[in-house]
């Protein structure tokens, strides 16, 4: 992996990952042959079984041009009761499928005498690198991207974020953590992001536009209307509720921005934080007991660690990317293969002028 520029000025954990927020795990499928270039890739919240050990998470939805499914009841009930997966548009009705079939071989009286699973699938389109007509993403391919995961996951070009593309170059899945300081303590917040959105001439690195150089290189004429999508996951350790979750959430845009992106008409962008500083249970047993939540007032620090840590993923997974060949002999190029000089192109006066956002 080229290394890539650091964002801001919170610590990092010790893997600089989502996996830092301890039980995290992540692991991929990538279908890479000729015209097909995608895959699957999942994100485990804890060790347990998430069905019966609900995860509370908020959604903010910045714009929503996309095919998901699993949103609406997770905006009103405030939990996840699956793995998160991401895939391509045309796999979402597939890899839902396949999250319920795990959740009914493990719990076999979901959909009798328990509740139905709400199956939790985010996309991107791939379809300038990957025939997304093949329908290539099969059921076990989830199955293998769950059991691929992992504390130690690669990035780049891998799983979902095989066939994306980011600002005319190649994207895919980017992760990062930060360490907040709170008056209630250090909590960790990891962000992973599969990154499919962005004008070339508008890239912002580290608060450098070196996007109109970018541009210039992949020829990529007069500028378009933004499109794509990117999903923005956020976990921490920290005791936040749901709504605070999404309050949480809707700070990743705020990382997003900050390289380029003005979530254009044609651009889904949503993102998703949870925590794992408890659980819900599905059973009822009584009355839960109470979970002492941080103040309102101490989730400043989380706040900057999402923005930072959800800007440094977008950054890594444009630096972790390689070069692709894909559907009808499209190509992204990588930004390691078309600006290897990406500091000399920092210092560079173009650099310092205003990007168009």
């Amino acid at each position: 992996m080229l290394e890539a520029p650091r964002i801001g000025d919170l610590p990092s954990g010790a893997l600089d990952s989502m996996a830092d927020v301890a039980g995290v795990r992540v692991g991929h499928c990538t279908l890479a042959q000729g015209a097909v270039q995608t895959g699957v890739t999942v994100i485990r919240t804890h060790a347990q079984d998430p069905f019966l050990h609900k995860t509370p998470a908020g959604l903010a939805v910045i714009n929503g041009f996309g095919k998901s499914a699993g949103l609406v009841q997770l905006q009103e009930l405030g939990v996840l009761e699956s793995p998160i997966a991401l895939t391509n548009t045309f796999a979402v009705g597939t890899i839902a499928t396949a999250l319920t079939r795990a959740a009914v071989a493990a719990n076999p009286e979901i959909g009798r005498q328990l509740p139905t699973v709400n199956p939790l699938v985010l996309e991107c389109n791939d379809g300038y690198l990957n025939d997304l007509q093949a329908f290539a993403v099969a059921e076990a391919h989830y199955a293998q991207a769950y059991a691929a995961c992992s504390p130690d996951f690669a990035q780049g070009a891998v799983g979902a974020g095989r066939g994306m593309s980011c600002f005319g170059l190649k994207g895919g899945i980017g992760s990062a953590s930060r360490i907040a300081s709170t008056r209630a303590g250090r909590f960790t917040l990891g962000a992973l992001v599969l990154a499919n959105f962005g004008r070339p001439d508008a890239l912002i690195l580290a608060g450098k536009c070196i996007g109109p150089v970018l541009a210039q290189r992949l020829q990529a004429g007069p500028p378009v209307a933004e499109r794509g999508s990117i999903i923005m996951l956020l976990a921490t350790d920290a005791p936040l509720d749901a709504r605070q979750l999404r309050r949480l959430a809707l700070r990743a845009g705020a990382g997003l921005a900050r390289t380029g992106s003005d979530f254009g008409h044609g651009s889904g962008d949503i993102a998703l934080a949870f925590s794992t500083a408890y659980t819900v249970p599905q059973l009822d047993a009584g009355p839960l007991h109470p979970q002492a939540l941080l103040h309102e007032s101490a989730l400043d620090p989380l706040f900057a660690a999402a923005a930072q840590a959800t800007e440094q993923a977008i950054v890594r997974a444009l630096f972790a990317a390689e070069t692709v060949l894909g559907h009808g002999g499209h190509v992204r190029t990588a930004i390691k293969d078309i600006a290897p000089d990406w500091r000399a192109l920092m210092s560079h006066e173009v650099s310092t002028r205003i990007c168009t956002v």
